[in-house]
């Protein structure tokens, strides 16, 4: 090579200098791209080097066929080859695949899955090879709870950080029970942030998570109508409490519509797709990334807005406010 020249070799980078690298792009440019350039990048994202971060849930909120999730998740896991740490998809729709991902991914710290269809019976099964969990978030999964909870707190003994957020009309007009706030009680002392935002919580589950997470710095009880955020503040001054009362709809949840309002037939997040045929060669493709049918657009969008006394929202199935 000529001095002074900006001739670069990329080819001849180290796989694990690559994967560096190419975790600063795009899932779709890593997956449908770059093993396109040649053999040496196609490699290196066959391997795990790029992958011991593995982050769909963009793709995930807005795909409609279960099983191309199912098949994604499979096909980046095997290729962490147990290196994975950090796991973010929603809209999981079964057992079986949380089950290999415990079963094949031992090592992670961080597991967001807002909006899954997981069981209690799973959870319980499987918490225990999550021991390593620092972070979890397990907001909007209607089929769990406490039993689920209490099974992860038992295993997973160093998670500091838990989100167990609901919809605010999941939980409409159902009495407070604290069976869940009695399961984190007692078996997640160590958490410092905590998240049950809409959850069926009373001030006495409050108070029993407090006095059992003595490292606890910030809890989030917005739409918690009957939890005293009073009582709480007053005993415990230096602890960051958010709510019962959400000051602006807009202030919750921000990804929870925007995943849905930003995305229109458009968007050229939407738009990316590859025949399969000229894919096929690297064994990436195999269908899962799907057509443009496959994502949410404005027109399946329903909004609602209504007007009147607090009995014709409660008829409408909206939450009442406190």
């Amino acid at each position: 090579m000529e001095e002074g020249s900006d001739f670069r070799s990329w080819d001849e980078l180290i796989p694990d200098a690559l994967g560096l690298i190419f975790r600063n792009l795009s899932l779709k440019e890593v997956v449908t791209v770059i093993p396109r350039v040649c053999k040496s990048w196609s490699k290196a994202v066959s391997g795990p080097y790029c992958w011991q971060e593995i982050d769909i849930e963009e793709w995930s909120s807005c795909c409609r066929q279960p099983e191309k999730i199912d098949r994604m998740l499979e096909m980046l896991i095997r290729r962490s080859s147990g290196s994975l740490h950090k796991l973010c998809v929603s809209r999981l729709q079964n057992d079986a695949i949380f089950a290999f991902i415990a079963e094949n991914a031992t090592s992670l710290q961080v597991l967001q899955l807002p909006r899954c269809e997981i069981s209690d019976s799973i959870v319980e099964q499987t918490a225990q090879k999550l021991s390593a969990l620092t972070f979890l978030d397990l907001s909007y999964c209607c089929k769990i709870g406490a039993r689920a909870l209490e099974a992860i707190g038992k295993h997973c003994k160093v998670l500091v950080t838990l989100r167990r957020n609901m919809h605010p009309l999941d939980n409409a007009g159902k009495p407070s029970e604290d069976y869940e706030a009695n399961a984190i009680a007692a078996t997640m002392p160590r958490l410092k942030h905590l998240e049950m935002a809409y959850n069926l919580i009373s001030t006495t589950g409050v108070l029993k998570i407090l006095a059992s997470c003595s490292e606890l710095e910030y809890l989030d009880l917005r739409g918690c109508w009957d939890a005293d955020d009073k009582l709480f503040k007053e005993k415990f001054p230096k602890l960051k409490v958010l709510g019962p009362v959400v000051m602006d709809v807009m202030d919750f949840e921000m990804d929870e519509w925007d995943y849905c309002s930003d995305y229109s037939d458009g968007s050229e997040y939407l738009s990316w797709g590859y025949p399969a045929s000229e894919l096929d060669e690297y064994d990436i493709y195999d269908g899962t990334w799907g057509d443009d049918d496959d994502y949410m657009s404005l027109d399946e969008l329903v909004l609602r807005f209504y007007e009147g006394t607090e009995e014709d929202a409660t008829m409408s199935g909206w939450p009442t406010s406190p």
